[in-house]
């Protein structure tokens, strides 16, 4: 699992490859919160277009992301989910708490 993150004004942009499984969800949330806090960001866009399997630990990994941008009133959005993610994010119910997008565009404007 690789993951890249860069700031745009006060949000973390994190592109994340591969799988977002038990194996990947702690070095995900170590590397997101540590760029997130160094950064000073208030708001995270997750970027799944590159995300090719995602199980339910992946539920509590981005729960605590919205979490830590709540804390500092921001917003946490998704865009690009591939059928499986978005699958996951519908049953879930993660698709109430982070709005999803179709490019990375409209989530940048959506903040």
């Amino acid at each position: 699992m690789k993951i890249e993150c860069k700031k745009i004004n006060r949000t973390l942009l994190v592109k994340l490859y591969g799988e977002i499984d038990h194996h990947y969800t702690e070095d995900i949330r170590d590397k997101i919160d540590r760029e997130f806090y160094k950064q000073n960001c208030q708001n995270i866009i997750l970027n799944f277009e590159d995300v090719e399997f995602m199980d339910s630990s992946g539920i509590g990994m981005i729960i605590g992301r919205y979490k830590i941008s709540q804390e500092k009133d921001g917003k946490t959005y998704a865009f690009g989910l591939k059928d499986n993610a978005k699958r996951i994010f519908d049953m879930s119910g993660l698709n109430k708490l982070i709005t999803c997008f179709k490019t990375e565009e409209e989530a940048i404007k959506s903040i």
